[in-house]
C-alpha cells in the first residue's frame, strides 16, 4: 500500500526503532548478547563514575517497582557487584522496558560503538525515506524503548552514515510508556504539532492501538523476522518507500 503523507494531513512523523528502522535480528542478536556479556565488565571498570551510581539508583527503584507489582527479583542490598549483575540479567529475561536497565545498556553499548565493537544497522529504505521527509519540512522523531543514548548510537554509525541529522527529536520511556496513550500526547506536544497531525510507524499493534487512543494516525510496519500481530486494522507498510510526501 502507499501512504501519501501531504494526503494526510502529517505533519509529523515518530518512527520505532526495533523492526521498524531496525532489524530485530541486530536487537536481539547483536546487541542484547553484548550487553549481557559485557555486564560485569562494565560494573567493575565504571564502579567509581558517577554515572554508574545515577544509574545504579534508578536500578533499585525499578527493583522496587518490581516488588511492588508482586513480582519476586533477586535479593539485592549493599553494592555487591554479583547481586547487582544478577537483577539486570533478571530483567534482561523478562525484556523489561526499565529505566534503569535501558540506561545501563545503553553505557556498554556506547563502549562498544565507541571501540568498533559494534555498528548501527538500518534497512536501506530508511536514509531516503528520512531525507524525503526532512527534505519536505516535516518534523521526524524517533521513539524507542531504548535509551535515547542508545538510540543514537544506532542511528550514529550505520553503514549509511550517521542519520541522526535527519532526526530532529529522540524519545524514550522517560516521556511515558509505549503501550499509554499519554506519551503520544507528550510527544506532540513537544513536536508541536495535533495527535491528529502526527503518524507513529511500529511492528506492535499494542503501541498502535496507544497511539491511535491519543488521537494519533498509525501504520503497522511488517519487516522480514518481526512478530506477526493480530487485529487492529491498521494499513500495513513493508518499507518505507510506501510512504511518500
Amino acid at each position: 500500500m502507499t501512504f501519501a503523507l501531504r494526503g494526510h494531513a502529517v505533519r509529523a512523523i515518530v518512527l520505532d526503532i526495533e523492526g521498524t528502522t531496525t532489524p530485530i535480528a541486530f536487537v536481539h542478536d547483536v546487541l542484547f548478547p553484548f550487553a549481557r556479556a559485557h555486564l560485569r565488565g562494565h560494573l567493575a571498570a565504571r564502579a567509581a563514575s558517577q554515572a554508574l551510581q545515577d544509574t545504579l539508583r534508578q536500578l533499585r527503584r525499578d527493583r522496587a517497582d518490581e516488588v511492588a507489582r508482586g513480582e519476586q527479583p533477586p535479593d539485592w542490598t549493599g553494592s555487591e557487584w554479583e547481586r547487582v549483575a544478577a537483577f539486570v540479567e533478571w530483567l534482561m529475561d523478562r525484556d523489561r522496558k526499565a529505566p534503569g536497565l535501558k540506561r545501563l545498556q545503553g553505557e556498554i553499548w556506547e563502549r562498544g560503538f565507541q571501540e568498533r565493537m559494534l555498528r548501527g544497522e538500518v534497512y536501506p529504505d530508511v536514509p531516503p525515506a528520512l531525507r524525503r521527509w526532512r527534505d519536505a519540512g516535516l518534523g521526524v522523531a524517533i521513539y524507542s524503548s531504548g535509551s535515547e543514548q542508545a538510540q543514537r548510537l544506532v542511528l550514529g554509525t550505520t553503514p549509511f552514515g550517521d542519520l541522526t541529522g535527519l532526526v530532529c527529536r529522540f524519545f524514550d520511556t522517560a516521556v511515558g510508556p509505549k503501550v499509554s496513550s499519554d506519551s503520544y500526547r507528550r510527544i506532540a506536544l513537544e513536536l508541536g504539532c495535533t495527535t491528529g497531525e502526527m503518524l507513529f510507524v511500529s511492528d506492535v499493534t499494542r503501541e498502535l492501538d496507544a497511539a491511535r487512543g491519543a488521537g494519533c494516525q498509525a501504520l503497522l510496519c511488517v519487516r522480514p523476522g518481526n512478530t506477526p500481530q493480530a487485529g487492529g486494522g491498521y494499513p500495513v507498510i513493508r518499507t518505507f518507500d510506501e510512504i511518500p510526501v
